[in-house]
């Protein structure tokens, strides 16, 4: 079988010769991982997605963490902070639950649903579970929300005893395989599965689906998945500046107004984000002040800042760091999660800490702002089509 195909990541035509010996290959231009070696393993995913799906009951059923708080035993589920906002703050706990709670469980049984599609020809149903897979396996957050807790249990122990229950254990197991199922699932896999890309030669590598990512002749629509071909993602800058834009906007209010509402024997203590850290930084925990800046004040902005410099590159038509480019672009996607640990540790200190005038935590109005700025980021880093960098490459170089 041939593997002649345009890399998704610079559109570069090349033709990988390794195959027959088990190995992956990568792109010599931008380094996108072409496909992966070995053989393919469909009953080990398997097994990994029912599991999770066994371990996402505990997980949230029993409590993560227990504490003492003036004699009272208050336990924190996974879903409870989620259920203490949404009376309140519907946007941030509907975020909060779709990330440490949806897209996992979605991306599990996606998997599960495209093996039965893939077995019983079931195109629909395969094509839907393998969209879900590619867009929301980056969504799926239970490492970032591991962080969080661990973070709150650093704030809550001056006032508390903490005591580790049997949901922290099974989130843990969870998050293992979690991360062994993303690492281990392959979208092209699966579609090779469904129908070999076959044999092409040089002439008729002019396309890629972005659905299924056969490489073919150009046409109106993909000759394995009925998906419609384009050259570049439509209008894709133009909507990476509208999130942009947005998250921009949204970033002020984010950083200017109170995140976090602490009440202390009736004394009422409004954190920004910035002040929060220097809270903290003056409490002795400079370890969780570092972690707390660089996730909510350091990477939305260099996120903004980077997409902001790819897309001006990009329509500049700047002629050299195409690689460096792709490595920014690469790293905002990597690092866009990690800005939800903040969100996280609301959530959980809210379900911890509510004792009426005598202690209480809620959320403040910039914690809304904050949860749109991490939503627009992703998005934008998710809409930009990463070959655009690339296309000046290609003119200065024929």
């Amino acid at each position: 079988m041939s593997l002649a195909r345009r890399c998704p990541g610079c559109d570069l035509a090349i033709m990988p010769q390794v195959a027959q010996q088990g190995q992956s290959a990568y792109c010599p231009r931008c380094n996108t991982r072409l496909y992966r070696g070995g053989a393919s393993r469909f009953n080990s995913e398997l097994a990994i997605a029912l599991a999770c799906l066994i371990l996402f009951i505990p997980a949230h059923a029993f409590p993560l963490i227990t504490i003492r708080l003036f004699g009272v035993m208050i336990p924190a589920t996974l879903p409870s902070g989620t259920l203490t906002l949404a009376a309140d703050f519907p946007i941030v706990a509907l975020l909060i639950l779709f990330c440490s709670s949806i897209a996992p469980l979605l991306v599990s049984l996606s998997v599960l649903s495209a093996q039965a599609g893939l077995k019983w020809r079931r195109f629909s149903l395969f094509r839907t579970s393998l969209t879900v897979i590619e867009h929301l396996r980056n969504w799926a957050m239970f490492d970032v929300f591991l962080v969080g807790l661990a973070i709150s249990c650093f704030k809550v122990q001056d006032y508390a005893d903490i005591y580790v229950g049997p949901g922290l254990y099974s989130l843990v197991i969870l998050q293992i395989l979690m991360s062994l199922l993303i690492t281990r699932v392959s979208v092209h896999r699966y579609w090779e599965a469904w129908q070999p890309e076959g044999e092409h030669r040089d002439d008729e590598l002019k396309a890629q689906c972005h659905s299924c990512h056969l490489t073919q002749a150009q046409g109106e629509h993909c000759i394995r998945c009925s998906a419609p071909l384009y050259h570049r993602i439509p209008h894709s800058i133009q909507k990476t500046w509208a999130y942009l834009i947005a998250a921009t906007v949204f970033i002020f209010p984010a950083n200017l107004y109170p995140i976090s509402i602490f009440l202390n024997n009736g004394k009422r203590v409004e954190d920004t984000i910035f002040s929060g850290v220097a809270s903290l930084i003056n409490s002795g925990m400079t370890g969780i002040a570092v972690i707390i800046f660089v996730a909510s004040i350091v990477v939305p902005v260099a996120k903004i800042l980077g997409l902001a410099f790819l897309l001006l590159a990009i329509q500049f038509k700047r002629q050299v760091n195409h690689r460096h480019r792709m490595v920014i672009f690469r790293i905002i996607q990597w690092v866009g999660k990690w800005s939800m640990v903040d969100l996280f540790v609301i959530s959980i200190m809210v379900t911890l800490i509510d004792r009426d005038q005598l202690l209480d935590f809620t959320p403040g109005p910039g914690a809304i702002a904050f949860g749109v700025v991490v939503v627009l980021t992703m998005l934008a880093a998710e809409s930009l089509d990463s070959r655009l960098i690339w296309d000046n490459y290609e003119r200065q170089t024929r």
